[in-house]
């Protein structure tokens, strides 16, 4: 079982100490950083935009991987790419055209990214494979964090996975919402290649570096 990459989600953190928080899951050895961006119409809650990217791009050399859960994501890409996101990640069911969208984001140099929620049927991201640069599962209904991990969200990873292999596709397939230590092991030999994990890394009391080796150690064992 290959080792994934963990891209912390800066929505678990201390809003006031954002950059702090940034800097701490670097030193604590995270490979990216994830940015939640919500504009309480496609999902109910708020959270940042383009200025709050710009700041996490000043504060960290980390990889920015920024997921829209916004309407009309077309309309962000520019705002988005100037800001500092490596990858960008938009929802099948937000997009109005979403091959042009995935292009828009490929010809500013960003990573592009394609998720779904839960109660989407993972067709409707498989015809998109070859175009992307990372396919996004989600196993919580998006909005807010601390959500308990959907168990049939592994049967959507081990599809898309498997499609991805037929291919011999590179794109990262990510995993997002309630990843736990004790349920990792299980999301990488579903397939995945990078966790998103929030509270499970900024809430553990014994700090990030700590949370990130609990979940390496889970995985090896």
């Amino acid at each position: 079982m290959a080792e994934p990459k963990f891209a912390p989600s800066i929505l678990s953190a201390d809003f006031a100490r954002l950059a702090e928080a940034a800097v701490a899951v670097e030193r604590a050895g995270a490979d990216w950083l994830h940015v939640d961006v919500m504009d309480g119409h496609f999902v109910p809650n708020l959270t940042f935009g383009p200025k709050m990217v710009a700041d996490l791009h000043d504060a960290t050399r980390l990889p920015l991987d920024v997921h829209l859960m916004i309407e009309r994501p077309e309309d962000w890409v520019d705002r988005y790419a100037d800001a500092g996101a490596t990858y960008l990640t938009i929802h099948v069911e937000a997009s109005r055209d979403v091959p042009g969208t995935v292009a828009a984001i490929r010809a500013r140099g960003i990573r592009a990214g394609l998720t779904l929620n839960p109660e989407t049927p993972v067709d409707a991201v498989l015809p998109y494979l070859d175009s992307l640069d990372l396919a996004l599962v989600m196993s919580v209904h998006p909005g807010f964090g601390g959500q308990k991990f959907i168990d049939g969200a592994l049967d959507k990873v081990r599809a898309i996975r498997a499609a991805l292999d037929r291919g011999s596709l590179a794109a990262e397939l990510e995993v997002d919402g309630g990843i736990k230590p004790e349920n990792a092991a299980r999301v990488v030999a579903a397939g995945a290649t990078v966790l998103v994990a929030g509270s499970a890394i900024f809430e553990d009391p014994d700090g990030p570096a700590a949370a990130l080796r609990r979940f390496k150690q889970a995985i090896r064992r």
